[in-house]
């Protein structure tokens, strides 16, 4: 089965949904505009009911299939919120909120999701009930946390759930996907240095935080090289380094580290966070210096389900022709909330040559368009067929 022709016919309406929500990108969970056109929209086509802020300014649709004998209930998700960056693309339909803008194409996720619900309104060609999630807050602030600690699981009953991104460098249309650990925690630490300021003529009468904090950034490296099994990934990155000195001539008294850690696994998780900690402190008690170590746990390991992964890839290759076998990717990706409280799968899609997710002179292909409304629409069909 090849892409649906519903969605070559529905292509401009979808694309015009997905351009207005990239002139009005909305970060985090300020998601009020999005949401609302996006509640609006379903309630159009026909949804049996259309719940809003849920996780905050979440929205939730619900379309009933033509049958109910199965008693199955599947979550599709899509994310809505934009990035705090100032788009360079140029575009007529160009972010008209400056310092924000759709650099991820999460408008291109909310736009297919929208079109598979009209699909599935219009047809209800299944057994069972679909529940279209629409989620804010992905990039950063948890909103699939959020809405699972809201109730979205159990309110609705959801038995598994899927997910999808849009992949810069894959050719349009074209699916990936792997099972296991896909994409990895990531979590984030703050080290403060604390040692005793001085004249940088005199040394001697210092403990030097800075000498301190440039250790600490060559020790920490020793948690992949020395501490990490070398098949369990690992990435720990000092990103700040900030002084309290300004001075060209005054040792400081202060240093504040900042960074993140990405691991694939929970035992790796654990042993990146012990062994930062131990690095830190005991660098600077060796110095005579003192180590504050803050750590903040994010979003954890993204991990797909073997069997309805393997599921997701037999959709993919319906629609697309093939699946290809995906990377391990050390980006976060908060669907792992909604993964560890049910069954489910996230897929990649491709979005071509295009910039890379996170850059200003990003833009979703609306050419993906019809491959993403037919993956998701396919799934319901395929895992709940009609009676």
């Amino acid at each position: 089965m090849p892409v649906k022709n519903r969605f070559a016919e529905l292509h401009d309406d979808i694309t015009a949904i997905r351009r207005d929500l990239h002139q009005h990108p909305e970060i985090l969970f300020e998601t009020h505009r999005t949401s609302q056109v996006v509640a609006d929209r379903l309630t159009a086509i026909g949804c049996d009911e259309v719940v809003t802020g849920i996780g905050r300014t979440g929205v939730v649709g619900v379309i009933k299939g033509n049958s109910d004998k199965s008693g199955k209930v599947i979550g599709l998700r899509a994310d809505m919120d934009a990035l705090p960056i100032h788009e360079a693309t140029g575009l007529d339909y160009a972010s008209k909120t400056p310092g924000a803008m759709h650099a991820c194409g999460h408008d291109g996720h909310t736009a297919m999701l929208l079109g598979a619900a009209q699909y599935l309104a219009e047809t209800r060609n299944f057994d069972g009930t679909v529940v279209v999630i629409f989620q804010p807050a992905e990039e950063g602030g948890g909103g699939g946390r959020e809405m699972c600690e809201d109730g979205l699981m159990d309110r609705w009953n959801i038995q598994e759930v899927y997910g999808m991104h849009n992949w810069p460098g894959r050719p349009i249309g074209s699916f990936a996907i792997r099972p296991g650990a896909f994409f990895a925690a990531t979590d984030q630490f703050d080290v403060v240095i604390e040692g005793k300021g001085g004249h940088a003529a005199k040394p001697h009468e210092t403990v030097d935080s800075t000498l301190v904090a440039a250790h600490c950034v060559t020790a920490l490296q020793s948690i992949a090289s020395r501490n990490a099994d070398p098949v369990d990934q690992v990435v720990v990155s000092v990103t700040s380094i900030e002084s309290s000195s300004k001075a060209y001539n005054v040792i400081a008294q202060r240093v504040h580290l900042r960074g993140t850690v990405r691991t694939m696994s929970a035992e790796m998780r654990a042993l990146a966070e012990q062994r930062l900690t131990a690095i830190c402190q005991g660098t600077a008690a060796t110095f005579g210096a003192q180590a504050d170590v803050t750590y903040h746990k994010g979003y954890p390991c993204m991990v797909n389900h073997d069997e309805q992964t393997a599921f997701a890839a037999d959709v993919a290759r319906a629609v697309a022709g093939s699946c290809d076998d995906a990377p391990l990717v050390m980006g976060g990706e908060d669907f792992a909330f909604m993964l560890e409280e049910r069954p489910g799968a996230y897929i990649l899609v491709g979005n071509g040559d295009t910039a890379s997710v996170h850059h200003p002179e990003y833009n979703f292909d609306d050419a993906v368009i019809p491959a993403g409304c037919s993956w998701w629409a396919e799934i319901v069909e395929r895992r709940m067929p009609a009676a």
